[in-house]
């Protein structure tokens, strides 16, 4: 057992790359079991964007750490630097494109069956590729232009996703932020069974009916905001275990990681891919180090107890669109897609 000192110098000196485990996908292709995540939030302005490059550094750092998967989508505008990350990192020898595994996202403004291909090449051009590992129907919600509710079904967009698909563009197809209703319609009237189903999991809704769900169809789910209470949100601390809990600690100590790195562990452990986002050299390090230990059965249901179904993507300006995925709140808050 390490004192809890000692975790950080610990973490400054573990070997310089990380072998990160693979999941067998539905299709036969695999999925590595822990992605970075790229979207750097929103402020007053609208998209946070990246500053001086610092998310092209930080996916070349997260590279040479072991990340073989980048999360992204259209929405959060770093297809781009991710895509100038992945060529140096080519050019360099230090990967080859069949050793990474590239997740975007389509956005509901383009969910037309006209639209869905061009959308998908456009993202295609943004990072140099010539194909994605994984396309994502980022929400059942469909938008117009002008962020105007849209009248398309959600199997019209599914079934675009599949012709493009089949044209080689993406290898697999899949969903996020889909509630269980909706993913039992696209798998019994689609062509082609979405392979991954992107959602919100963290200590504070631990969404145990949909995952065990999604492993009985095969789907792997891939779980956003996997820190939870455990990090700051919009400036805030909510309620939840912090970094100083007790049992994360407790935990922490026995194996020689962190809290971070016992949540992260947990989600694995559940069979969920993770999907930490930072742009700190030394938090990517330590975010992917959780591939030597695991937590035992009895550990996971302590780390369970948690949950409070609690969500912090609650995009409630979209609540009255009829494919709203989540329970209604009262007061929503203002679209921070629509301009005035």
């Amino acid at each position: 057992m390490l004192p809890t000192g000692l975790i950080a110098c610990v973490l400054l000196h573990m070997a310089a790359s990380v072998e990160v485990p693979k999941l067998n996908m539905l299709d036969g292709g695999q999925m590595p079991a822990i992605a970075l995540g790229t979207y750097l939030g929103f402020d007053q302005n609208g998209v946070v964007r990246s500053k001086s490059k610092e998310l092209r550094d930080a996916v070349l750092a997260a590279v040479d750490a072991g990340y073989r998967h980048i999360d992204t989508a259209a929405i959060y505008e770093t297809e781009s630097e991710i895509g100038e990350a992945l060529k140096m990192k080519f050019n360099e020898g230090v990967v080859k494109r069949d050793d990474m595994f590239i997740t975007t996202k389509l956005w509901n403004t383009a969910h037309k069956k006209e639209q869905v291909e061009p959308a998908i090449r456009s993202a295609l051009n943004k990072t140099g590729l010539d194909y994605f590992d994984l396309y994502l129907m980022h929400w059942p919600i469909a938008l117009n232009e002008d962020n105007s509710y849209a009248n398309v079904d959600i199997m019209e967009t599914w079934r675009a996703l599949e012709d493009v698909q089949r044209l080689g563009l993406t290898k697999s197809i899949g969903l996020s932020n889909f509630n269980k209703e909706q993913l039992q319609r696209v798998l019994s009237e689609g062509s082609i069974k979405p392979v991954a189903l992107q959602i919100e999991v963290h200590p504070q809704i631990i969404q145990s009916d949909l995952i065990s769900f999604c492993k009985s169809e095969g789907i792997i789910v891939m779980g956003y905001s996997p820190f939870g209470s455990l990090v700051m949100r919009y400036g805030l601390q909510f309620p939840g275990p912090k970094m100083d809990d007790p049992l994360l600690v407790g935990l922490g100590q026995k194996y020689g990681k962190t809290p971070a790195q016992i949540v992260l562990r947990w989600a694995v452990d559940r069979g969920v891919v993770p999907i930490p986002k930072t742009i700190k050299p030394s938090r990517l390090t330590e975010n992917i180090s959780i591939f030597d230990f695991k937590l035992t059965p009895d550990e996971i249901e302590k780390i369970n107890q948690y949950n409070s179904n609690t969500r912090y993507t609650i995009p409630s300006f979209w609540q009255e669109h009829p494919n709203y995925p989540f329970e209604k709140i009262d007061n929503p808050v203002k679209d921070p897609f629509k301009k005035d």
